[in-house]
Formats: structure tokens, C-alpha cells, sequence
């Protein structure tokens, strides 16, 4: 959270409206307001009930103006090219196929504005099955640390059936395609990964 939104600051400039998608409790937006704010902030969340305790609370932060939207990102209509921070935390991974990916980013890509950036932190996989395997392992490892074997398969049954998350490299990569200009990779550690892109049209 704290890269997100130091790297945001440092890349983007005046920061005056952001959108972040599956927002939760608003931690992101939180986060930033503390060193870009204020700021229009836009809200979006399948919840209504997470959606209604962010608007709350980042209305409580002085945010300049909240507007929320419950639902789906890939089917809500926003505006092109208004939005000068996009943040997607722990919300990608529930992507399928490749044409979802791309249309996603597509979409992220139309909607951040001209000197823009998008923040990402997720879950993600691993280009070679070796390395998958071992990662996987250690998450594993982890999540019986913190509650047992059965937490363990608990999540892990979780993710065979709703996540479908993608490695860091295909990520940049179709961030790239889309047309960001410049993409950057802040944290990796395990199936954990924190990266963004910059849009041309801003100074740095």
C-alpha cells in the first residue's frame, strides 16, 4: 500500500481525481489522501455494503468529492481519459482468459489520463511450472503457519475456483501493449507482486 502510493506521488504530479477499482474499506484511497489529498475520489466495489463503509470513511478524510459505483468494472461506463491515478489492489486476479486481460487493460488504459498512471498489487502466478510449484509451496507453507493445514486448502480451494491470476512479466507486457508508455516494477516477494504503468503526456 505504501509503494502504491508513494509511487503514484512521485510519478504523476497534481493528482485532482483517482478511481480505485474493488476498493474494499478504501484503504488505497485512504493511503493517498494522506499525501496527495484532496482529491475527487471514485469508488468502485461488487459490495455495497464495503462500498457504502469506503464512502464513509473517505468522505471522512476530506476527499473533495466521492462518487461510488457498485459493480462490475469491466461493465460500468466511465468517462475516457479522466482519471489521474488508477488503483486495482488484490481485484485482477479474478480475470479468466486472455481476451478478459486485455480488454481490462484496454479499458484501465482509456480511462487513466494523459500524463495518468495505474497502481497494481495482487496475487500472481509464475512463468516456469518449476518455479509455480515452489512458490506455491511456500505460500503454502505460510498459510498452515498462520492457521493450519486446513486454512491452507481452504484458500488454496478458493483460488482453483474463482482467481485465474497471471505472472508480473505478462502483466507488464500487456500494459505495454495496450499503450503505457513506461512500466514499472516495485515489490515482488513469493505469489505477491506490487508494479504500475505511466501514460505519456506528463513530465515524468
Amino acid at each position: 500500500m505504501e509503494l502504491l502510493t508513494q509511487a503514484a506521488v512521485a510519478t504523476t504530479g497534481d493528482i485532482k481525481r483517482v478511481l480505485d477499482i474493488g476498493c474494499g474499506a478504501g484503504n488505497n484511497t485512504l493511503r493517498l489522501l494522506e499525501k496527495a489529498g484532496p482529491f475527487e475520489s471514485h469508488l468502485l466495489d461488487l459490495s455495497q455494503p464495503m462500498l457504502e463503509r469506503a464512502e464513509a470513511r473517505v468522505a471522512s478524510a476530506k476527499a473533495s468529492e466521492v462518487y461510488c459505483y457498485q459493480g462490475d468494472f469491466r461493465e460500468l461506463e466511465l468517462a475516457a481519459s479522466q482519471f489521474d491515478v488508477i488503483i486495482a489492489a488484490a481485484v485482477l486476479h479474478h480475470l479468466r482468459d486472455v481476451d478478459d486481460w486485455r480488454r481490462t487493460f484496454e479499458k484501465i488504459y482509456r480511462l487513466t489520463a494523459p500524463g495518468g498512471s495505474v497502481w497494481i498489487s495482487d496475487l500472481v502466478s509464475h512463468e516456469s511450472e518449476a518455479v509455480q510449484a515452489m512458490m506455491w509451496q511456500r505460500y503454502g507453507d505460510y498459510l498452515s503457519d498462520l492457521d493450519g493445514e486446513a486454512y491452507r486448502d481452504k484458500v488454496f480451494a478458493y483460488i482453483e475456483k474463482e482467481d485465474s491470476p497471471r505472472p508480473v512479466t505478462f502483466q507488464l507486457d500487456l500494459l505495454r501493449e495496450v499503450g503505457f508508455e513506461r512500466v514499472e516494477l516495485l515489490h515482488k516477494n513469493s505469489c505477491f507482486a506490487a508494479f504500475g504503468a505511466l501514460k505519456a503526456g506528463g513530465a515524468v
